[in-house]
């Protein structure tokens, strides 16, 4: 390990023996060929895919509630925090898909390089909470789907989604292209619904560009700044910085400055495209909130359950709800997949242990489904409900700690070599930083206090 002052060699050069560490999701390493010589669009069409399962992490259930009471208290005012939000995370999957191809590290590996081991083991501790809370988020969101779409209680729910294990085990082994095209096909269905939802909620053009434009009031109204940093902490989430500085090494490009710097700016095209139907997706269940309920007087919706009885009677249509609910089941189902692959890397990364997949999937959501089930059981929709917000309220704290390593990784000549960041993107990624941490902080503290 690099002792936690000094830096004895850049982490580019090291191999996988200096470290004693397997590469990074060594099973499907450097699995996907990308053509050598090929034109633009092949390329592209090679690096298409991790940006994908990265951005289905920023729709996973965990978003709906606050979309939806930001839309429904506020109208269409917040969705510039939306778009905003949705601009930091851009910048901060490019730092961790460069982290991960100009080093050939994941941030998990690079943390454990980098910093002294208690540091280290700190900080994989709080990335498994993080990856705990979005799967309590992931389990909570599709029991509620299968509930308003089957009727199944919410108990029976939660202990379904335990069986997903098998799916995801079963996928795993047929290639990591399997993975992504299922992630896609999900993303598809919610992409789907969501354009249904805008067109029968027919809502106001000019209302949403004009709330794509920051207010002073989001500052200034104390209730409208809590639920905007409640949007950008459901937004930015922590375990997709792990992810994506993993998943962008299945690619098998030339390990060249040319290769690496022809890889980033393939992979960044994925990542920011990817992100910007996230924010379609994010910015819709804003705009739907503020059409449906904002316009038609109903000011306190926050539940998912409630967004779902009233769109069908307030629209005057039959179908919203539906579309509605199997866009939350694809959002949560999808998310599953990638928690489950985030939470492999976090823990090879940090501690150089491989589990068994089937042993990792059940330890991660046996922990989500505990707390889920005692609450769904005792307390029902109300508890689950708030129990999803409180996940958001965890990721939240965690995320500081995996922004922080990012930029400083990336920032580093000594360990990024040619590839490092150049000074003004060295200072927009720290202001994002201080401002994730400074707005975070703001939230805990208004939520406990």
């Amino acid at each position: 390990m690099i002792d936690d002052l000094k830096i004895n060699k850049s982490l580019q050069e090291k191999t996988p023996d200096d470290s004693g560490q397997l590469r990074s999701l060594s099973e499907v390493h450097s699995s996907i060929s990308v053509p050598e010589g090929a034109g633009f669009w092949k390329k592209l069409a090679a690096f298409t895919g991790p940006g994908l399962m990265v951005a289905v992490g920023y729709i996973d259930p965990g978003n709906w509630a606050t979309d939806i009471e930001g839309g429904s208290r506020f109208g269409y005012t917040l969705l510039s925090v939306i778009l905003i939000s949705n601009l930091f995370a851009m910048l901060l999957q490019h730092l961790s898909l460069k982290l991960g191809i100009a080093s050939g590290r994941d941030l998990a590996q690079a943390c454990r390089d980098y910093y002294s081991r208690p540091v280290s083991f700190i900080l994989w501790l709080l990335s498994e909470i993080a990856i705990a809370a979005t799967d309590l988020a992931e389990v909570i969101g599709s029991a509620i789907a299968l509930n308003l779409l089957f009727g199944l209680p919410l108990p029976i729910g939660v202990l379904f989604t335990a069986f997903d294990v098998l799916i995801v085990l079963y996928f795993q082994q047929k290639g990591f292209r399997i993975i992504e095209s299922i992630v896609a096909g999900l993303m598809s269905i919610i992409l789907l619904s969501f354009l249904y939802e805008m067109i029968v909620s027919q809502p106001s053009v000019a209302g949403i560009v004009g709330g794509l434009l920051p207010k002073k009031q989001i500052v200034t109204d104390p209730g409208m700044l809590y639920i905007a940093i409640g949007i950008l902490g459901a937004t930015v989430m922590p375990h997709n910085l792990y992810l994506h500085s993993s998943i962008v090494q299945t690619r098998n490009f030339k390990k060249d400055e040319e290769g690496k710097r022809s890889a980033i700016r393939f992979a960044t095209i994925d990542s920011t495209v990817s992100l910007a139907l996230a924010f379609f997706i994010n910015g819709s269940i804003l705009i739907l909130a503020a059409s449906a309920f904002h316009a038609n007087g109903h000011f306190e919706i926050a539940d998912i359950t409630d967004a779902y009885h009233l769109l069908d009677p307030v629209l005057g249509v039959s179908l919203a709800g539906i579309f509605f609910a199997l866009a939350l089941l694809a959002s949560g189902q999808s998310s599953t997949l990638t928690g489950t692959l985030a939470g492999q890397i976090v823990m090879e990364g940090f501690l150089n242990i491989r589990l068994k997949p089937w042993v990792r999937r059940l330890l991660t959501r046996g922990i989500a489904i505990i707390p889920a089930l005692i609450v769904s059981y005792l307390y029902g929709e109300r508890g689950t409900a708030e129990l999803l917000v409180l996940s958001q309220v965890i990721l939240s704290l965690q995320l500081s700690f995996a922004v922080v390593p990012l930029v400083f990784f990336t920032s580093n000549s000594n360990i990024m070599g040619r590839f490092a960041n150049s000074r003004p993107l060295t200072a927009i990624s720290w202001v994002i930083a201080l401002i994730i941490i400074g707005l975070n902080g703001y939230l805990l503290w208004g939520t406990f206090v």
